[in-house]
């Protein structure tokens, strides 16, 4: 394992917290919580919709922007009607119960969620690795769950790759992004299609790749913008030729 920088140093995850997130609602369906097709959202709209950014919400407005399974719409709102919905069949805040199921088990000490379920999350590299680490292997989640969580849901939908523009078939699991064939796309041009993650307008990343058996997080300070669409896929590149040794 590789590393640069101050690994206690906490940063902002932005949309980085959908994994941490989604990871909590993944428990909770185990748990019996709720289930995928459990309604939530717009009227038509499961949990499983979304968890797959189908449910038809806009991005940051409570407004249906179409059908749920139309298509691909990246929502912040789904995901906090998500915690709303684990906060009603629970009875806990969903900051209590992501500390509980994913934090806490995996001992991400320096990790908190102050706000949205969808972009508010603090965490470290240090912590981000420990989490990385169980998804390359779970131990909170069966196997079964993990793998439908990390494969393609409501496969072919076409939608807005955010910061990389329309994909005609913008790929996602339950709350994974899957790199898929989408281009361009901020993870290498020499990652897997089965690689998946997420990526944060704090200029944050994760990306577990089975086929290499690798994972990457990087964290920064400095906002999404050009730079990164610039400097993220050669930067992605040169990390799996070194671990793949192509």
């Amino acid at each position: 394992m590789g590393s640069h920088g101050d690994a206690d140093h906490r940063f902002a995850l932005a949309s980085v917290t959908k994994l941490l997130s989604s990871y909590a609602f993944l428990v909770a369906l185990e748990e019996g919580a709720f289930e995928l097709d459990t309604p939530a959202g717009p009227e038509g709209s499961t949990v499983k919709h979304l968890l797959a950014h189908t449910s038809g919400y806009d991005f940051a407005e409570r407004k249906v922007r179409f059908a749920p399974g139309d298509r691909r719409l990246y929502s912040n709102v789904g995901f906090e009607v998500l915690a709303e919905t684990l906060e009603q069949a629970t009875e806990m805040s969903f900051a209590d119960y992501l500390g509980e199921a994913v934090l806490q088990p995996l001992g991400m000490d320096s990790t908190s969620l102050d706000g949205s379920a969808a972009a508010d999350g603090i965490s470290t590299l240090g912590d981000l690795v420990l989490f990385a680490t169980e998804l390359q292997s779970p131990t909170l989640l069966d196997v079964q769950t993990h793998s439908q969580a990390t494969h393609a849901v409501f496969p072919g939908l076409s939608g807005i790759l955010p910061g990389y523009g329309r994909q005609t078939d913008n790929t996602w699991g339950l709350g994974f992004e899957i790199r898929s064939e989408k281009s361009p796309h901020w993870t290498g041009l020499l990652n897997s299609p089965e690689t998946y993650g997420h990526f944060g307008q704090a200029g944050t990343f994760l990306w577990v790749d089975p086929a290499l058996d690798a994972a990457c997080v990087t964290l920064t300070d400095k906002p999404f913008g050009p730079w990164a669409v610039e400097a993220w896929t050669p930067f992605n590149d040169k990390v799996v030729s070194e671990i793949s040794g192509r």
